[in-house]
């Protein structure tokens, strides 16, 4: 079973852990005019694992106190889980139905090495009620009833793989430094500049039917 729900959980993770905002966010903390660039970023990344880990934490064992007070606590988990994926994946399909324009990721002018962990716990705070695979590694780890402990560190191994691809990031920032501007560059303007995103009614349908495939797990469970 704890096999299981570790592959399960890092499957998720991984899934998770694509996420242009924080992505863009290291790349442009190390691009930044500031003394300390790669000081930053490792605080902006810290930032970010921690906010993962907390409200992982409370969500926990908030379901697990839940669970514990009703016969059928984790089946209300189960489907607030599924729910939440559900509506996550209905936004992302509405969004696809219109032209609209992505607001560019940039850095406040309150950000230097010593403040830019708030920055992480800030944009990644905002971005978690978007992250529909948290919610699912939440509601397996409470379902495998594994004990709080345990439980504690496979979230803790969660943060970690969402975090990944920023740390990867920041261990290139910090071993070539400037050879990687450059590339640095056109990570950002790829993930993280303004940009136009066309209407497109396949990938909204896409999203649509997912969401409605997860919704029915919810009702269902």
């Amino acid at each position: 079973m704890t096999a299981a729900l570790l592959a399960a959980v890092a499957g998720l993770a991984l899934l998770d852990a694509l996420n242009p905002a924080t992505i863009a966010g290291v790349a442009l903390l190390l691009l930044a005019p500031m003394a300390h660039p790669v000081r930053a970023a490792a605080g902006f990344v810290a930032g970010a694992y921690l906010t993962v880990f907390a409200l992982g934490a409370v969500v926990y064992l908030g379901a697990d106190v839940a669970a514990d007070a009703a016969g059928n606590g984790l089946v209300w988990v189960r489907r607030i889980a599924f729910t939440v994926a559900a509506v996550a994946l209905a936004v992302a399909g509405l969004r696809r139905l219109r032209a609209r324009i992505r607001p560019a990721v940039t850095v406040p002018r309150w950000v230097n090495p010593a403040s830019a962990a708030v920055l992480g716990l800030v944009m990644t705070g905002a971005d978690l009620p978007n992250a529909f695979p948290y919610f699912i590694a939440i509601e397996r780890i409470v379902n495998a009833d594994i004990g709080t402990t345990r439980s504690l560190m496979i979230i803790g191994g969660y943060a970690l793989v969402y975090c990944l691809p920023c740390l990867l990031l920041l261990l290139a920032g910090a071993a070539r430094g400037d050879r990687v501007r450059r590339r640095l560059g056109a990570l950002y303007e790829r993930l993280g500049a303004e940009r136009k995103q066309p209407r497109s009614v396949p990938i909204a349908a896409g999203y649509l039917g997912a969401a409605v495939g997860v919704f029915t797990i919810a009702v269902l469970a």
